[in-house]
């Protein structure tokens, strides 16, 4: 279980989960993204669960036992969004490696914002750490689940303990009940809004695991005793309480340290220089207020919340230093972990189809290393990756639910969920909802997703790249077209390779 909450906590919980809830107004974002826990992240963890229990195998072998050899295809696509996802998150992942180093030597205490982010992010510093992580990550997963459990059983532990120090200290900062009573406050007028509820099914998807097919691979090792219901609710349960909690020590610290730097800069306003959106807010006139925090703070992105605001506002505080090298080690803790997982996925999946399983993971990671480098080089290239993929993930789910809906569901739920060894009883409210609930919130999302780039990007929405045209639609359709189209094409070669292996096992 350990392991599995390495997979499923990373970067995802403690970057991107404050600054949606930020976005889309606190408790009320609470509200959907607890809603969403239970009717997508929930019954799809139940599914890969049972998966992987059944099978004891990646996700191309278990979507052929489960739907047959003529969907091989969805299986292999399920591995390539999750390759996908490799290739540019092993660049994030090295991005925090070297924040916690710089942050550890005081390398973060640059007088000017944001300078230390602007000169790494133009060197070639980058692909470098892209490369040490990769390394670090073949280390692990060459020797096997047991080395995978021994470093979970480090650094899930200490990642926790991390977090919880950090979490101490926020809330005790000066005026971190002001950001308790912001993550807290619930409007409920404002639960009419759909973008809430679209936001909170998304980080729902991102920040549990839920539809990667990582949970298959890691329960392919669970024990024939083990209590599948009751795992897989314990598994994003503890995942978004990590996620709570990185909000709360975010939420405390923004609402303590950003007051601190305004006041200051009303005797040197080089407090706020390079804070572009807070210092021009201040230069404006702009009071403090929960308004003002959102406008600037939180709509930095994931990058800016993390690799520029955070060490100002740690900076600001009392023993900053110390606690803004906790948040960048805990940072650093968490993606690692949950890359070991996705190079576990294709590693597995290609162990599966008869491969050497070493060769398999060198080869893996060479051209995860070099299909990353783009990332690593260029920002725009990382943004693109995380779009595309991001929607191809919404899909990943749809299909394990189109899988389960062909083999059957109450079948399904009565052979690997509800068997001699599990206390909890999965009722027929799973069926509905993986048959129904799931495919349906799929595709609402998807389309939804779409739309939004095409009202962000009326005249270019086809144009499938360009550094204007980042986040377009035919950007989408053409990259997860060209790997749909060959996977389809190639399905008969991969349901044979599937069988070849099961010969050679």
């Amino acid at each position: 279980m350990l392991a599995m909450l390495g997979m499923a906590v990373g970067t995802g919980n403690i970057w991107r989960f404050p600054r949606i809830a930020a976005k889309n107004g606190g408790g009320e974002f609470l509200v959907a993204w607890i809603v969403f826990l239970f009717l997508w992240s929930i019954p799809l963890i139940l599914l890969e669960f049972g998966m992987g229990r059944k099978t004891r195998s990646g996700p191309v072998r278990a979507f052929v036992s489960l739907a047959g050899p003529r969907w091989a295809w969805t299986g292999a696509m399920v591995v390539c969004v999750c390759s996908g996802i490799l290739c540019y998150y092993s660049v994030v992942a090295g991005w925090t490696v070297r924040y916690a180093v710089a942050a550890i030597g005081g390398s973060l205490s640059s007088p000017v914002p944001g300078a230390f982010w602007s000169d790494f992010t133009s060197s070639a510093l980058p692909a470098v750490c892209h490369a040490i992580m990769l390394g670090l990550a073949v280390l692990v997963v060459a020797k096997g689940v047991s080395a995978i459990e021994r470093v979970a059983t480090v650094l899930m532990p200490a990642l926790i303990v991390l977090v919880l120090v950090l979490v101490a200290r926020a809330v005790t900062l000066p005026g971190a009940s002001d950001g308790i009573a912001y993550l807290f406050g619930i409007d409920w007028s404002e639960l009419t809004r759909a973008r809430i509820w679209i936001e909170a099914l998304t980080q729902n998807a991102w920040d549990t695991g839920a539809g990667w097919g990582l949970v298959i691979c890691y329960a392919a090792y669970q024990r024939e005793r083990e209590d599948t219901a009751l795992n897989s609710f314990v598994l994003p349960a503890a995942n978004n309480a990590i996620s709570l909690l990185a909000g709360i020590m975010v939420f405390c610290t923004v609402f303590s340290a950003v007051p601190a730097l305004i006041d200051r800069a009303a005797t040197d306003p080089d407090q706020l220089r390079g804070l572009g959106s807070l210092e021009q807010a201040v230069r404006d006139g702009q009071p403090f207020s929960e308004q003002l925090v959102q406008d600037t703070v939180f709509s930095e992105g994931n990058t800016g919340i993390t690799f520029i605001w955070m060490p100002e506002l740690f900076r600001s505080m009392p023993q900053g230093g110390f606690f803004m090298a906790l948040f960048f080690i805990a940072l650093a803790f968490a993606a690692f972990t949950s890359l070991i997982a996705m190079v576990e996925v294709a590693t597995r999946t290609f162990e599966d189809a008869g491969f050497d399983r070493r060769k398999a993971l060198y080869g893996i990671v060479s051209a995860g290393f070099l299909l990353g480098l783009p990332s690593a080089l260029n920002m725009n290239v990382l943004d693109n990756q995380d779009w595309v993929w991001g929607v191809a993930l919404i899909l990943s789910g749809l299909f394990f639910a189109l899988a389960v809906g062909r083999y059957g569901a109450r079948k399904f739920r009565d052979e690997t969920l509800n068997h001699e060894h599990s206390d909890i009883r999965i009722g027929s409210w799973w069926d509905f909802v993986i048959r129904t609930v799931v495919p349906f919130e799929a595709v609402v999302l998807t389309v939804w997703l779409l739309y939004q780039a095409w009202q962000d990007d009326p005249q270019g929405w086809l144009v499938p790249f360009g550094a204007d045209h980042v986040f377009s639609v035919g950007t989408v359709l053409v990259q997860l077209g060209i790997v749909a189209v060959v996977l389809f094409l190639c399905n008969k070669r991969i349901a044979a390779s599937v069988r070849r292996g099961d010969e050679s096992a």
